[in-house]
């Protein structure tokens, strides 16, 4: 018996682990619809659940407002769910008519999916689904604070997919938890990939890993008020964005910048909304027990409310204050407020123009935020894309609060709980993160040109130069119609008589059976599967029972980790001879499976 807490939890870690391997081999076997009927009943399953949850996590680790975690929950159930939804994920998936080229997915495998405590069950909803959607098994690590309501939220999940007809092992949670257990599962050879929510330290050890991981940054959003912006609306958004769960997701706002031209309508509309203004004093002591000598925001204020860290600080406000304001001067290690604070607590900046309040904003990402988000109110498009051209980060919310909109809730962005912040904050992409993540792309080329006609002997030629053409050539009526068709079909209306060709693909294979969304020259098929015509070579006899009597690939020279998968996949045995070169990644993946079969 082991009785070793971080023992127990590395052994639990590699138990569920290959549970995730074995239930992945029947789940990438799944078709669209039956994808879809187990998503249906685990969305249905965590909606009913919404609340509960949000009692449950707000009791357990004491973070936010449990009637914004419930926001939270629907919002993973509902508006994820329904952006997913329509998804293709299994089998063909597109194609690119004009280079002949047809898109197939294919599943990634476990994902290993690492939960924060500040989200800990709308987290859960949402890589659970996202991971399922892609026909992946999902293990999860919960941040010890939050254990029982992320294990909670896995099992009503779990039983949901498997009463709708997936796999056992489909979704498992970590009750043992340790940092230990959780580097063990990361690591394990069953994992594909990994889904990193928290603090840096649990992400730097995901990237560590030696596999793919989607992992996210520090946040600390500016929202920048413009002189022409609606400054009531835009005030009130940003303390709604700010108060949203007090502010425990990572692109709530933590700092106001504005034009010194609007500052005292700015504080005006502050003040209505029952935000306390510290003097300097009252700063300073926010400051003490807000960040820590290692210059991090305090665990212990993070997602409590503004009245709950002024009495911890020792300052007295007014019982409905909703949010407090620190006029700042700087940002640095010299102005603590300028940090990432993950409470209701606000940095006010006034700059003399809207270039100086841009030149701000991008300090305060460059001092911890870098890819993740920023807001800007205004109704000057030009200066709109002037922040979004100049500041360094992946998201630019406009006109509405910067929690909400970063998720997708009140933006057409893609709903996600998971928010990449590019190569500028360590992350490996700058998406929000979807099912398309989750999956990978096999492409079917077909020949658009043979090699007989590749020719490089008239020498490198630039291509002109799209504005020298529109100089010196004079459009007929047909000409324009071409351009305007161009301009539609751009944007995904395609007029008859401009279509192009069918490209040499065979048609069963290719066609859906309801049409593709085109945009250009791709197509994009909806959720139902194609047609295709499956030809079966009458010389090569189906296996029996494979356990019984498997059919044997061999003898082999060579053996690689993509054989080995292979052999897994079609329950086969790989024959081999003293002479085989096995590599280390098939050996280790192969190990305890009995894939080998020794041959003289």
């Amino acid at each position: 018996m082991i009785s070793d807490k971080d023992l127990l939890s590395r052994q639990q870690a590699r138990q569920l682990a290959q549970k995730a391997k074995d239930a992945s081999l029947i789940l990438a076997d799944f078709s669209q619809s039956q994808i879809d009927t187990v998503i249906d009943a685990v969305a249905e399953a965590a909606d009913k659940e919404a609340e509960i949850l949000a009692k449950m996590a707000h009791e357990e680790t004491t973070y936010g407002k449990t009637s914004d975690k419930i926001i939270k929950n629907l919002f993973a159930s509902r508006d994820v769910y329904k952006f997913i939804r329509p998804l293709r994920t299994v089998g063909i998936i597109g194609e690119d008519s004009q280079r002949k080229i047809v898109m197939v997915a294919e599943p990634v495998g476990v994902v290993a999916a690492i939960l924060p405590s500040t989200n800990p069950t709308s987290t859960a909803i949402y890589k659970v689904l996202i991971s399922l959607k892609g026909r992946n098994t999902v293990v999860i690590s919960p941040h010890p604070a939050a254990r029982k309501c992320i294990c909670h939220a896995a099992d009503v999940m779990a039983r949901a997919a498997v009463a709708a007809g997936a796999p056992d092992g489909v979704i498992t949670c970590m009750t043992d938890v340790s940092r230990e257990g959780t580097h063990e599962l990361m690591q394990d050879r069953n994992v594909s990939v990994i889904l990193a929510t928290g603090g840096m330290g649990i992400v730097r050890l995901a990237y560590s890993c030696g596999k793919p991981a989607f992992g996210v940054g520090p946040g600390n959003v500016p929202a920048l008020i413009e002189r022409s912006a609606n400054i009531p609306k835009a005030v009130r958004d940003v303390v709604t964005g700010t108060t949203f769960d007090n502010g425990t997701l990572c692109s709530s706002e933590q700092s106001i910048v504005c034009e010194s031209s609007i500052k005292d309508q700015v504080m005006e509309e502050l003040h209505k909304l029952k935000a306390h203004f510290l003097n300097e004093d009252e700063a300073r002591s926010v400051a003490k027990i807000v960040v820590t000598p290692t210059f991090v925001v305090n665990p212990g204020v993070v997602g409590k409310s503004a009245i709950y860290i002024a009495k911890l600080a020792g300052i007295q406000v007014p019982q409905d204050t909703t949010v407090l304001i620190a006029p700042t001067k700087g940002v640095g290690k010299e102005y603590p407020l300028s940090i990432e604070k993950l409470s209701p607590i606000l940095a006010l900046y006034d700059a003399a123009d809207f270039n100086s309040a841009l030149d701000i904003c991008i300090r305060l990402v460059r001092f911890g935020g870098m890819g993740h988000t920023m807001s800007i109110h205004s109704t000057n498009d030009e200066l709109i894309r002037q922040a979004g051209i100049r500041v360094p980060v992946f998201r630019i919310v406009v006109n509405s609060p910067s929690t909400h909109g970063s998720v997708g809730l009140t933006t057409g962005l893609d709903p996600a709980m998971t928010l990449g912040c590019g190569a500028v904050g360590g992350n490996i992409t700058s998406d929000n993160i979807s099912p398309l993540h989750l999956i990978n792309i096999k492409r079917v080329a077909y020949e658009i040109r043979s090699v007989q006609e590749i020719n490089y002997s008239e020498g490198f030629r630039a291509p002109e130069s799209p504005r020298a053409a529109r100089r010196t050539v004079t459009p007929t009526s047909s000409s324009l119609e071409d351009k305007i068709a161009g301009f539609l079909e751009q944007r995904g209306f395609r007029h008859a008589a401009h279509q192009s060709p069918a490209p040499a693909i065979p048609s069963k294979a290719a066609e859906p059976e309801s049409p593709a969304l085109s945009f250009g020259q791709h197509k994009i098929y909806p959720v139902q599967p194609p047609k295709a015509s499956v030809i079966i070579n009458p010389q090569v006899k189906a296996p029996g029972n494979p356990h019984q009597n498997p059919q044997v690939i061999g003898p082999v020279d060579f053996v690689c980790e993509d054989d080995v998968r292979k052999a897994l996949t079609e329950k086969k045995v790989i024959a081999i001879h003293k002479k085989t070169i096995i590599t280390p990644a098939a050996k280790d993946l192969a190990s305890n499976q009995n894939l080998f079969k020794k041959i003289d």
